[in-house]
Formats: C-alpha cells, sequence, structure tokens
C-alpha cells in the first residue's frame, strides 16, 4: 500500500477523509482560489482533534515562491505556531529569484519545524533541475517532496516522477497534481511513496453573497466517495523497491 494525503480546507473535509480511510491531511485555504495558503488557527485547532495526522501549508500568499525577508519572518512563525499547534508536519517551500532552491531559508524552516515532517510542495515543479533541488532537500533534511515531476498531471510525468524517485535519497516523493483514483496503479509504478489529491466535489452556497462578499461561486467540499476509491486503489498496490 502506498499512502494517501487529502488536500482540504475545511473540517468537513479533514472528518471525510478521516472516516473514509485516509492517512493523513494537507491542510490550507482558499484551495481552488490560490492553490492554498496557510490556514487559519481556529481552523486547524478544530482539525486536530479530529484524529487524522494534520500537514499545515505553510504559504503566505498567492504567486510565486520567492520570499522576502518579511515573509521569511512569516513562514518562520507560522511554522512554529502549526508544530507548537500539535501538527504532524508543515508544507512549505521556497525558492531563488533565478528558481533554484532558496538553502539557507529551507534549512531554517526545517530547524523551525524541530523533528515535525516537512514536505517541500510544488515550488520544485518550477525549477530547471528538480534532480539537483531534491539532493539538496535531502541533504537539509526534508522528508517528502510533493510533485508532479513539471507535468499539468502528475499521470502524465511518469518518467520524471521515477527519476527523482532514483535520485531521492531518504527523501518520499509524494505524487501530486490533478490525481483521480484510477491514477494510483500507475504512480504507485514509478517508486513514489504515496498520492496527494483533494477528492474534490462542489455544493452549492445556501446564502447570498452581499456587498464585499466576492463572486458567488460553489462551495468546495472533500467527495468521501473519491477519497474511498482513492484509499482502495492504494490499498492494491505496493511501493516498487528503489
Amino acid at each position: 500500500m502506498i499512502a494517501v494525503e487529502i488536500a482540504t480546507q475545511s473540517l468537513q473535509g479533514a472528518r471525510t477523509a478521516f472516516t473514509a480511510g485516509a492517512d493523513r491531511v494537507e491542510l490550507g485555504s482558499a484551495l481552488g482560489l490560490t492553490g492554498g495558503l496557510t490556514p487559519g488557527g481556529g481552523l486547524l485547532r478544530a482539525v486536530l482533534d479530529v484524529g487524522i495526522p494534520v500537514h499545515v501549508l505553510v504559504r503566505p500568499r498567492p504567486g510565486g515562491f520567492v520570499h522576502d525577508a518579511d515573509e521569511a519572518d512569516v513562514l518562520l512563525a507560522e511554522v512554529r505556531h502549526a508544530v507548537a499547534a500539535g501538527a504532524a508536519g508543515v508544507v512549505l517551500g521556497a525558492l531563488t529569484p533565478d528558481l533554484t532552491l532558496d538553502e539557507p531559508l529551507i534549512a531554517r524552516l526545517v530547524e523551525a519545524a524541530a523533528g515535525a515532517e516537512v514536505t517541500f510542495h510544488r515550488a520544485i515543479d518550477v525549477v530547471d533541475d528538480p534532480v539537483a533541488v531534491i539532493r539538496r532537500l535531502d541533504a537539509l533534511g526534508v522528508t517528502r517532496v510533493l510533485t508532479s515531476a513539471g507535468a499539468a498531471r502528475a499521470v502524465d510525468g511518469l518518467t520524471g516522477l521515477a527519476a527523482l524517485v532514483e535520485h531521492a535519497g531518504s527523501v518520499q516523493v509524494m505524487a501530486g497534481g490533478g490525481v483521480r483514483p484510477g491514477d494510483v496503479a500507475a504512480l504507485a509504478s514509478t517508486g513514489v511513496v504515496g498520492v496527494h489529491l483533494s477528492a474534490r466535489a462542489e455544493r452549492p452556497d445556501p446564502g447570498p453573497v452581499g456587498p464585499g462578499g466576492g463572486t458567488p461561486a460553489p462551495l468546495e467540499t472533500t467527495d468521501a466517495d473519491l477519497v474511498r476509491a482513492a484509499v482502495e486503489a492504494a490499498r492494491r498496490v505496493e511501493p516498487r523497491e528503489r
């Protein structure tokens, strides 16, 4: 079996992931609008009570992954807050303006995590040499990387995923990016040890959006059937030996 991680932004989503058998959740906010931002403290506390391991997305703003000194301070504070609250891990990334790994900042963030797991997110998918980056992440003590190997969907990046697995050292490679339950077997064949998906569904917003409330849009939820299907697919495969 390989691990199944569900990206969620709600207490309902965490409960659904837990009851449907997922191994952990990545907790963020504004997933559909921005790709994900750091969740609020109240939501984190509520989700921690669900009983599933929680990995907190630490991303202070939308856009790219180059962070100035002020944003670095925010990242460090958010990592410390998440770990102190009881999160099992944090999910983060930082690059330099020439799109190489920001090693000094990543080293500080790993230190701030104080032994909690650290996942380097899909910032790795925009670097020129992801193999070199994953080797450096191994040296820096990062637990895993979340990646599609630069493809729009992880299932379209199988060759790249296999190459990252080959050079990952002690870093776990988790496939993410448009993952569907039917993709799990193919992804597992590359040697990844986990898959990451949102298992997202939509439902109507029960209330009107007033002035200043933004554009009306459906509410995003976590679909229990999709989570169960992914978990069942993951149980049918064994990770390839590295």
